[in-house]
């Protein structure tokens, strides 16, 4: 019995408790609060670990589409041609109306091309949709034959189809241009037309393709990748026909239509100078893996000392002579040939340190010529998706390079290294105008940042914000503290929350950034990661633009002095000062492009997009080889 009472006694008690915390929980309101934080903190760490913003990608590429187009429209008859001398119809006329309803009729006489007309009733060409656009337009105004007279191809059509066949020398495929000379031999009436015909509208088509691939390119950039933003060229290939026909010179005229700004020229002439050099003859070999350290040895030391002697310059050689000619192929690595490795690796903008490893090895050894002629022929591929003219006063960035540079009339160029985004956060290639410089700035937090990498720290921390010098703020501007935000509305944008790093030595764009607003939230900036500069391959960023000397390209972009930047600076307030003129900055990505002495450079593929394109390219000519034998 006594059992049984106090078992009964104990369920009574943990009623009575249950009771109890459900009664304080309804009463207490710091306990509900705890409680529902936990809830919440819970919630917002399982949201942290499942939700991530995606970062833009590759796509699968789909080239320019090829379609059929039909000639009949312009094989109707509808022009004439008045005999010498025959009456003009005149609303001037003094010939009273009797005289002239009574005036002999004169005889209509067809051109050659009217005569022929009838043969594109059934007729029709495979191209590009523009194309066709253009040639139906140009000879619907222009009803003649451009490249025939007498029924036999002019000296005009044997320039262009000369021209067409050495398009190799701009990096394109002469097959794509390729017109079939008329076979008239032995046909008559309708058959000879229709030949004569068909050789006239392919060439014309066939010269308007060309002129399209040289003046936006075969490929449209944007269908690559999502990191390409670079509006597609508009060409009136009208008027470009015109100029053809117009033209006394129709090989020069052709050779026109390719890009002729001095970085497209210096690529065309390295192109020409890689296919006309010997390939391959004395390739110099470094064994992959080899890492030399002063003072070691190496069997490959007597490689890298070749590599030097073929790669270096005249100067470079001739200052380390001496060591060039006691070197006995012995494997130590000395002093004076850490020298000369070091002279080297200043030469190739490389850090001098004498150690030789992947990045010189590669400066080195150098690329092919097989892949030096493919990285020229990309490069001038990408360089028909800038506009033709730069302009005078310019920030030109190359990714590949890791390098911006700033040009204006008689100055010298201010060229700097710049770190740009990881390859998993990788920098738009696209061009904007530089418009604003702002003087200790804030940083604004994107949205990928907060939800990829602040989630899971708010998680476990719900006041890292506060502590970390950030300003947390509502869509409306009012100024909250990162523990009251509900993160995992937030992160599942039920929630806007704007953040911000206060100015300060701590912040991520350090003193001075450099506006061009754009849709990716890419600018050039200062930052506190100074060491990151001194390495060779600088993919460190989240996309955007680390300046080596930001305040040096903000004086230049202002057209002040750094001084008075630094002033600007020294002030410590958050401003910002409008820059004047019209200075136009290009995100861009070659992996081959003209040095500051002219030469070309060849540089790393650090983003792979030299594959992507490839890769472009090759479904471009298989569309285009299939549109050929349709």
């Amino acid at each position: 019995m006594a059992s049984v009472i106090a078992t009964g006694f104990s369920a009574v008690t943990v009623d009575q408790a249950s009771a109890q915390n459900f009664l304080q929980r309804l009463f207490n309101p710091e306990q509900q609060r705890r409680d529902q934080e936990r809830l919440r903190q819970e919630e917002l760490r399982q949201q942290a670990s499942k939700v991530k913003v995606s970062a833009p990608r590759y796509l699968n590429y789909s080239p320019d589409s090829w379609k059929r187009v039909s000639l009949e429209e312009l094989s109707e008859k509808k022009t004439a041609e008045v005999q010498p001398g025959a009456a003009l119809e005149s609303a001037d006329t003094d010939v009273p109306a009797t005289q002239a309803d009574t005036a002999p009729e004169t005889p209509v006489v067809l051109t050659a091309f009217d005569e022929a007309r009838p043969a594109l009733k059934g007729m029709s060409l495979t191209v590009l949709p523009e194309v066709g656009e253009a040639l139906i337009a140009f000879y619907r105004e222009h009803p003649d034959f451009l490249w025939l007279d007498d029924g036999k191809a002019t000296v005009k059509a044997a320039q262009l189809r000369r021209e067409l066949a050495n398009a190799a020398v701009y990096a394109l495929n002469p097959d794509d241009y390729f017109v079939v000379l008329p076979a008239t031999a032995g046909l008559e009436g309708a058959e000879r037309d229709a030949a004569l015909m068909r050789f006239e509208m392919e060439l014309s088509a066939a010269a308007l393709t060309y002129v399209l691939d040289a003046k936006r390119g075969r490929v449209d950039p944007n269908r690559i990748s999502q990191y390409h933003d670079l509006p597609r060229h508009e060409v009136d290939l009208v008027a470009a026909l015109e100029e053809l026909n117009g033209s006394d010179d129709a090989a020069a005229e052709l050779a026109a239509q390719q890009p002729q700004n001095d970085h497209f020229k210096k690529l065309s002439a390295e192109l020409a100078r890689l296919k006309a050099e010997d390939q391959e003859a004395d390739q110099v070999v470094i064994a992959p893996g080899t890492f030399l350290k002063p003072g070691k040895s190496s069997p490959e030391m007597k490689n890298v000392v070749a590599a030097v002697a073929k790669n270096g310059s005249e100067e470079l050689k001739s200052a380390h002579a001496e060591t060039l000619e006691a070197y006995d192929d012995g494997e130590i690595y000395t002093p004076e040939l850490v020298a000369l490795v070091k002279a080297f690796q200043k030469e190739a903008k490389l850090t001098p340190d004498g150690i030789v490893g992947k990045n010189t090895i590669n400066a080195m050894v150098g690329e092919t010529n097989a892949a030096k002629i493919a990285k020229v022929e990309l490069a001038m591929e990408r360089s028909r998706w800038l506009p033709e003219v730069l302009g005078e006063r310019k920030v030109f960035i190359n990714q590949a390079a890791f390098t911006a540079t700033y040009f204006a009339p008689d100055e010298v160029p201010l060229q700097m290294r710049v770190v740009v985004g990881k390859k998993s956060n990788q920098t738009n290639f696209f061009y904007d105008k530089i418009e604003i410089v702002e003087y200790n700035p804030y940083w604004g937090v994107p949205y990928s940042i907060i939800v990829n990498e602040m989630l899971p720290k708010l998680a476990n921390d719900p006041s890292y914000l506060d502590r970390a010098g950030y300003e947390v703020s509502t869509a409306g501007g009012r100024k909250v503290s990162s523990a009251s935000v509900n993160w995992y509305a937030v992160a599942s944008k039920q929630q806007t929350i704007n953040v911000r790093q206060y100015p300060g030595q701590s912040n991520a764009l350090g003193e001075v950034k450099i506006l061009f607003p754009n849709k990716h939230h890419i600018y050039m900036h200062d930052t506190p990661a100074k060491n990151l500069f001194k390495k060779d391959m600088r993919a460190f960023s989240h996309g955007c633009i680390r300046l080596h000397d930001p305040k040096a390209m903000a004086a230049a972009v202002l057209g002040k002095s750094k001084d008075y930047v630094t002033s600007r600076i020294a002030q410590g307030q958050n401003e910002q000062e409008q820059v004047s003129g019209d200075i136009p900055v290009y995100v861009s990505y070659f992996t081959a492009w003209p040095d500051l002495d002219g030469t070309v450079a060849f540089y790393s593929d650090v983003y792979d997009r030299d594959r992507y394109l490839l890769q472009a390219l090759e479904k471009t000519e298989a569309v285009r080889a299939k549109a050929r034998t349709s």
